[in-house]
């Protein structure tokens, strides 16, 4: 099926230009381009489903060069025998066809591109200007300079080439992360078959040094990994019996045996590679408009430079065709726009691949610019800003009650519960008393659980459950800074269990880097006021409140979109599902923790760390301010030389230092996002 680009009601084009198709194509970073489907009109063969594009990317650095190589030595000995040593013979058609074969090795790949692109619908390119701009300069006689616009163009578009194969090397680290092949055990020998053959329930061993290929339980008493790959920190992992660990994890030391408990294609890392592959799909609003100027920019400049031409005929009184053509044909080298169509989306592609380097996922360029912007950043409280490990530091019961019946009757019904609440008071308590019968068990959202035990109410919860219920209580709640468990029995207040949780280590770094970002900061959470309270004024966070339910946290984050800034909110992702889809960027907490983050956040922070939100911004910023940088470095130089061309100020040679040459410099200052750190 050929392959005809398509644009939607925006002017949003939906695939790529011909040359970054082309220079992509070189790089085997088609995947870097676009997301493809099965309708877009492309038809790529592949081997197999590693979401590559295989074609002549197997070429080295020497081939690529070679024929701007064999170009260079002709033009050099050409000019050679013009200027420095003449020759008789090195004259007429001699010299044509010198220059001409000179000019074939550079020349030709790009005039059959521009005709490949006319065939595809796509006039314009960027291929069809420097074919016209080079063919029309040996029209008039300028062979040197015909020769030196394409080689120069070539050269260019080889840098390009590689510059692209370095950003995509960051993405492709992940890529590379799962394993083809896995060891399985069947009647305790050793078998090894492809990873995606692999069936839930097999015995997966794993030798150390080797990645793990699925998501499975660990069967082996420990083992230690190293999670680089999910989480981008090398620190060894150790894991224990029946703990689960992930596709991609390196196993450091002894064998280990894994039960696979997840199909490959579902797998942690599957979802990941497939965020990274898809990530690019979704272009920042500066890369459409770029595309969407480029395809209206060059048909003008075409038109102005067949003005540039013609039009000197009817006000100049000693008109010169080769002279008017010579400025048109230069005014055409300085308006391609290579410079903007390659190194604004490598600036992004820079900026995704630094992320997932250091375990920050983005999933499309755009999200890269609204984190830039960020003014406020709203957070969860459990799990982000602390381990969400709680602890009982308290047990604080009526003497009417018997103390062991009431937290045996607490744990039955905690039981029913996957909070951490009730995982605190499970291994405060210890094991569940199965004598105990639950009758009518119920959960009240946002406040806690109900049930009848021996016939009689059992509430535990918040001291808002209590209040629902009408049952009294004679203390001050507000005065105990712990998160409390209140418990009613029978219809009397019986006591209350303090729960604490600690601080992750990196917070406070978190809130003084987003501090000196200019964000501010709020922590919303449904823990207790006076816990929240406690929590922000130690880490020094703007705003906070407790208390709240779900729909309250989307009301606060309302009231801030309201004064018209920007929001980013960072949770678990799952939870706090409506707040996320509200914000401008929802940022996943624990990427490692639930499937559930990598289907809602806008960034996926893989890891647990905090201080990885002031890192995403970071990286947001330094990549929208490349590519402005390259942006205006193109537009004013390609500007000064425009208007010196068309009034004859200008050559060929600096016609292809604007073109060539800028774009050279604005990859150059792509790049540098790879090698920043943050």
């Amino acid at each position: 099926m050929e392959h005809k680009h398509k644009y939607d009601a925006q002017g949003k084009q939906l695939c790529c230009t011909p040359q970054e198709e082309k220079i992509y194509t070189d790089a085997d970073a088609k995947m870097l381009l676009e997301k493809h489907h099965d309708d877009d009109g492309h038809n790529h063969e592949h081997t197999d489903d590693d979401g590559h594009n295989h074609g002549s990317t197997d070429k080295s650095t020497f081939q690529m060069f070679l024929p701007a190589i064999i170009s260079f030595v002709l033009l050099i000995i050409a000019i050679a025998f013009d200027n420095w040593f003449p020759q008789s013979w090195f004259t007429g058609w001699v010299r044509i066809v010198w220059y001409a074969v000179a000019y074939a090795p550079v020349g030709l790949p790009v005039i059959k591109e521009a005709f490949e692109s006319i065939r595809k619908g796509d006039v314009f390119s960027e291929f069809l200007l420097m074919s016209i701009a080079t063919i029309g300069a040996f029209a008039i006689g300028e062979y040197p300079e015909g020769v030196a616009v394409m080689l120069f163009y070539a050269v260019g578009e080889v840098f390009q080439t590689l510059a692209v194969t370095r950003a995509k090397a960051n993405i492709k680290t992940l890529l590379d992360q799962r394993p083809d092949e896995v060891t399985i055990l069947e009647n305790n020998q050793a078998k090894t078959i492809k990873a995606e053959t692999a069936s839930i329930g097999n015995i997966i061993q794993l030798k150390p040094g080797e990645k793990l290929g699925l998501d499975g339980e660990l069967l082996s008493e420990t083992a230690s990994f190293n999670t680089a790959a999910l989480t981008g920190e090398s620190k060894p992992d150790t894991k224990t019996k029946g703990e689960t660990v992930l596709a991609g994890m390196i196993n450091l030391t002894t064998v280990a045996q894994v039960k696979v408990t997840t199909a490959y294609t579902d797998s942690k890392l599957s979802k990941i590679l497939e965020l990274v592959q898809n990530a690019t799909a979704q272009k920042a609003p500066t890369e459409l408009f770029i595309r969407k100027f480029a395809k209206i920019y060059t048909p003008i400049v075409v038109l102005l430079a067949v003005l540039i031409t013609i039009i000197p005929y009817f006000f100049v009184s000693d008109y010169v065709f080769s002279q008017w053509l010579y400025r048109a044909l230069v005014f055409l080298v300085i308006s391609c726009p290579c410079a903007l169509v390659i190194s604004i989306p490598l600036g992004y592609f820079g900026g995704i691949g630094a992320a997932s380097k250091n375990g920050i996922l983005f999933k499309g360029s755009n999200f890269l610019d609204a984190i830039a912007d960020i003014k406020n950043v709203v957070m969860d409280k459990t799990g982000t800003m602390t381990e969400g490990v709680f602890k009982v530091q308290e047990v604080v019961l009526k003497s009417e009650f018997n103390k062991d019946e009431i937290l045996k009757m607490v744990n039955a019904l905690e039981s029913q519960s996957t909070h951490p609440v009730a995982t605190a008071i499970h291994q405060y308590v210890g094991e569940i008393d199965n004598s105990i019968r639950l009758d009518n068990t119920e959960e009240i959202a946002g406040h806690g659980l109900k049930a009848n035990v021996n016939g009689k109410e059992l509430l535990v919860g918040n001291f808002k459950l209590l209040d629902q219920f009408n049952i009294k209580y004679d203390l001050d709640p507000a005065t105990i800074v712990y998160t409390l468990i209140a418990i009613a029995y029978d219809g009397k207040f019986a006591g209350y269990i303090t729960i604490a949780d600690s601080i992750k280590e990196d917070a406070q770094l978190t809130i003084d880097k987003l501090k000196a970002l200019g964000v501010k900061t709020t922590m919303l959470s449904g823990d207790k006021s006076t816990v929240v309270k406690f929590v922000a004024d130690k880490l020094g966070i703007n705003n906070a409140f407790g208390d709240l339910l779900p729909e309250d946290k989307v009301n606060k984050v309302k009231e801030i979109k309201a004064q018209n800034e920007t929001v980013a909110f960072v949770g678990d992702g799952v939870n706090d599902a409506p707040v996320v889809a509200l914000s401008d960027v929802g940022i996943a907490m624990g990427g490692l923790g639930s499937d559930a983050t990598i289907e809602t956040a806008d960034v996926v922070i893989q890891d647990d760390k905090p201080s990885k939100i002031p890192m995403a911004i970071n990286i947001g910023k330094q990549t929208k301010k490349i590519v402005w940088q390259n942006i205006t470095l193109a537009f004013v130089v390609k500007g000064i030389v425009l208007v010196l061309g068309a009034g004859g100020l200008a050559t060929m040679w600096e016609a292809v230092f604007a073109d060539v040459g800028v774009a050279l410099l604005a990859i150059l200052n792509a790049v540098r996002i790879q090698r920043m750190k943050f």
